[in-house]
């Protein structure tokens, strides 16, 4: 049986409110709220996030042999994103790391590869929808990235009963490189194609899979076309499952498996499941949900994510973090760039946050030492991998002199559950949330980028009710 093993979700902590677009612009905006990754998050460190959460509720012996990342926002072009996920997920060196991406079918297409190899493989997807101000890009994209497991055995979710695809080029929406404004032909040319090879891809998938229509239980349509999306929907006689258009806003790459993730986490045994994409042509894929599902409990839910949100982000400072409106910055020496050879000698720690421990005493150190401050024993240390590990907030302070593309930076020292003790920066809070005895967990970020370059670490978040792990 090959199909999904374990799924999960990205949904940042923050969340712009439409109507505050509206207010700002005069008109427009719209309901609901979108998802909007904070300064120092990227499609890297949410894809990086979404593999955690998918990794946690995976069985024990899905351990990737390759990651396949996909976004049309990179963080980098030549150098691979793949491989900086790879390292904070601490995968092993034989697990091969690709990048595949460009365009928002990307996603899908990452998901359907993995079902036809033989490999176990961690995809993820994840970008950042911008658009210009006050467009409808702008308020109906958001930020997210998701995960899938897939690979073969007893702990299969969800298995794969088949699918089907349809292309053909036509002109629909389409971005330059470097602009921030995707532009789209007139919609009802759109919907036409969509409409033509949804039936042609849905009929194909269907017959692969020895299905009739009235077997598929649930159906996920993931689209940037909602218009198209609905008359498929309604010509194939389906009832579309939640798109979390009104909470979320549409994820671009990421979508197709952000909402097959939502639907699986509240699927039961037995029930097919038919993901369908419009994005540059059609795909259906057709899932079987196992009786291993009803003991799978995802680490974080999609459901938790929402309800923990902050939907006070005022618009200015979400267009502030675009980059699209460029405030003073603080008075203070921006960061240099970071030092690839640094970098390079401490990978573990940068990227995979571990520490290590003197075999003798048991003394924790944070970062890694040699030298054991407790005896004094050299080189006789053991590493201690701390991604995962909770925290408790000793002290706290908010620092508004430090330099920050989001000022103020929050400061907390903080004690880690079995020892250890670090410094570190605080995000998704307030200033309020910064309170000795807060718990804290461990989340992987940007702290600043220069020269092109970001300089990716480990800061610290709140754990909000439901989602300690």
């Amino acid at each position: 049986m090959r199909g999904i093993l374990s799924a999960a979700g990205s949904i940042p902590y923050w969340r712009l409110q439409r109507s505050t677009i509206g207010a700002f612009h005069g008109s427009g905006g719209g309901k609901g709220t979108r998802s909007v990754a904070s300064y120092d998050e990227d499609s890297t460190t949410l894809a990086v996030d979404a593999a955690r959460n998918a990794l946690r509720c995976a069985p024990e012996a899905a351990t990737p042999s390759a990651l396949w990342f996909t976004t049309t926002t990179p963080t980098y072009l030549e150098k691979s994103n793949a491989g900086v996920a790879h390292a904070a997920l601490r995968l092993p060196t034989t697990t091969a790391a690709y990048d595949l991406g460009g365009s928002l079918r990307s996603g899908v297409g990452a998901l359907r590869a993995a079902l036809t190899s033989s490999d176990t493989v961690l995809v993820t997807a994840a970008d950042l929808r911008v658009g210009l101000p006050n467009s409808a890009d702008e308020s109906a994209g958001g930020d997210a990235g998701a995960a899938v497991i897939v690979g073969d055995g007893d702990g299969v979710i969800a298995e794969h009963l088949g699918g089907a695809s349809a292309s053909q080029e036509f002109l629909d929406r389409w971005r330059t490189p470097g602009d921030p404004r995707t532009k789209q032909w007139e919609e009802k040319f759109g919907e036409q194609h969509y409409v033509t090879l949804a039936r042609q891809a849905w009929g194909d998938a269907l017959a692969s899979a020895g299905l009739e229509a009235s077997d598929v239980d649930q159906v996920v349509i993931a689209t940037a076309h909602p218009r198209a999306g609905n008359v498929v929907a309604k010509q194939l006689g389906a009832t579309a499952a939640a798109d979390l258009a009104a909470t979320v806003g549409n994820a671009g790459a990421a979508q197709p498996l952000l909402l097959l993730s939502a639907a699986l986490e509240a699927a039961s045994p037995a029930q097919t499941i038919a993901l369908i994409v419009l994005a540059d042509g059609a795909d259906v894929l057709l899932f079987r949900t196992t009786d291993a599902i009803a003991s799978w409990t995802p680490a974080r839910s999609i459901d938790d994510q929402l309800s923990s949100g902050n939907d006070t982000l005022p618009y200015a400072k979400y267009l502030s973090w675009r980059q699209v409106m460029s405030p003073e910055p603080p008075r203070r020496p921006e960061p240099a760039r970071m030092s690839a050879s640094a970098a390079g000698r401490s990978v573990d720690w940068k990227y995979g946050f571990v520490a290590s421990r003197d075999r003798e005493s048991k003394a924790l150190h944070m970062p890694p030492a040699r030298v054991s401050f407790e005896g004094g024993n050299v080189d006789d240390m053991e590493p201690v991998p701390m991604a995962d590990v909770g925290g408790t907030v000793l002290s706290a302070t908010v620092d508004r002199l430090a330099y920050s593309p989001s000022p103020p930076v929050i400061f907390a020292v903080v004690d880690f559950d079995g020892g250890g003790r670090l410094p570190v920066e605080l995000c998704d809070c307030t200033a309020d949330d910064a309170s000795p005895g807060a718990r804290v967990e461990m989340t992987f970020r940007r702290l600043n980028a220069a020269d092109g370059i970001a300089n990716y670490f480990w800061k610290a978040r709140p754990i909000r009710g439901g989602t300690e792990r």
